[in-house]
């Protein structure tokens, strides 16, 4: 039996999971402010002593390697860390905006057309991808700022299914007939399938060296009462 906790905190929702060879047993998560760090090791703890398991039964943890959120890619990679660590087991690495495309393409009868998941990254920008409908990537990730012809070249030829907590404020941007918006929460429940293929693989990260995918660098605003000498 393969046991493996998956942990995502690439947006504003902390969810964390628990797999057995490839089947979902359970997933805890929240969007409350601040849930990365007053609920992330309260979730682990709680879902591995509500099935009777310790950390060093797991066969891998899987984490959300981004890009998204600096402060929750940093939290969710450093308790998947610790726990590796402490236990001696594997640290497996997935792409939010694959686990967004994977938990689509599993939901969506139709595999024609394309899923463009968005994370947002403010403003108008988005972190995105373009998958097929069975999620297998087609067009690398990027940040990208959207105005109404990003996405032609795509939205040309067929349906674009544009979802993720970035693609809400696109919507008045995009009115090509071709597309389409779904509402899809991110969610750990959506790692497992890609955690498990990436366990049979032997697909791992260096637990010790392993660094989130930023995609961007972070950027720190000056307050504005510092500026005003407040």
């Amino acid at each position: 039996m393969s046991y493996i906790l998956c942990i995502e905190t690439g947006t504003e929702v902390c969810s964390v999971s628990l797999s057995k060879d490839n089947r979902l047993i359970q997933v805890l998560e929240s969007d409350a402010p601040q849930a990365h760090a007053k609920q992330l090791a309260v979730f682990i703890d709680d879902i591995l002593k509500s099935n009777g398991l310790a950390a060093r039964q797991l066969a891998a943890v899987a984490v959300s390697e981004g890009p998204g959120s600096y402060t929750g890619l940093r939290i969710g990679v450093s308790t998947a860390k610790g726990i590796c660590f402490a236990s001696n087991i594997p640290l497996i690495a997935i792409g939010s905006l694959a686990t967004l495309a994977a938990g689509v393409a599993k939901v969506i009868e139709d595999k024609a057309g394309l899923i463009c998941p968005m994370i947002d990254a403010r403003r108008m920008e988005v972190y995105t991808a373009i998958y097929n409908a069975e999620g297998d990537l087609v067009s690398p990730v990027e940040a990208k700022v959207v105005d109404e012809h990003s996405f032609d070249s795509f939205l040309a030829n067929e349906l674009v299914l544009f979802v993720g907590n970035g693609s809400a404020k696109c919507k008045d941007v995009i009115a090509h007939p071709n597309a389409r918006f779904m509402d899809v929460r991110h969610s750990a429940e959506n790692m497992v399938e890609l955690a498990f293929a990436k366990l049979q693989a032997s697909d791992f990260v260096d637990v010790a060296y392993y660094e989130p995918f930023y995609l961007k660098d972070f950027v720190v605003t000056k307050s504005k009462k510092n500026s005003l000498g407040l």
